[in-house]
């Protein structure tokens, strides 16, 4: 019953969102869409802030969910790119009023555990050291978190497809060269 709540509680915000901005949205607001009591917001989310990042966090969970492999990243990162885009309104009124530091800091979970799944893979039968994979991981986050707020402060005009595309044909067999740079 807890996801139920949740999940109508971020509904109600992304309704709220299509009207005005989040700094004028209450928690009375979100209670009153939803059909709640203040209370139940406070049992599941401790401030808007918090609902804001669990709902970022679960729409990319979602769009990830087992592209995780050497083969699949392009499609996660694309993924993750259509459910921002299918979430626009919701993702500009969010980026415009907090700081990119604080969507960076949604991201960038996400995408280090898909990068760090890929160079586990392609480390492989390598003896690389646990923080020079993280290392690398976090050089390859920048980039991707990078992209993706650059194209949201764009208003998302480029197609994700073709960021997706430019940025493979960059890094295709970069991370195995850069582990193979860190080997012991």
């Amino acid at each position: 019953m807890s996801q139920v709540t949740k999940r109508a509680l971020e509904q109600s915000l992304k309704n709220l969102l299509l009207k005005k901005p989040l700094t004028k949205i209450t928690v009375s607001d979100i209670a009153a869409d939803c059909g709640i009591n203040r209370m139940t917001f406070y049992y599941h989310f401790k401030d808007i802030y918090d609902l804001v990042e669990w709902a970022c966090l679960e729409d990319a969970k979602r769009a990830l969910d087992e592209k995780k492999t050497c083969d699949t990243w392009q499609q996660g990162l694309l993924q993750i790119f259509e459910a921002v885009q299918q979430n626009k309104p919701f993702i500009l009124n969010v980026y415009r009023c907090v700081h990119r530091e604080q969507v960076e800091k949604y991201l960038q979970p996400l995408v280090d555990h898909l990068l760090l799944d890929i160079i586990q893979e392609k480390s492989g039968g390598m003896t690389v050291r646990d923080e020079d994979k993280q290392f690398i991981a976090q050089i390859y986050s920048y980039i991707f978190i990078g992209l993706m707020l650059d194209w949201i402060k764009e208003d998302m005009r480029e197609d994700p497809q073709n960021i997706v595309d430019r940025l493979a044909k960059l890094i295709t067999g970069s991370i195995s060269a850069a582990l193979a740079r860190f080997q012991l």
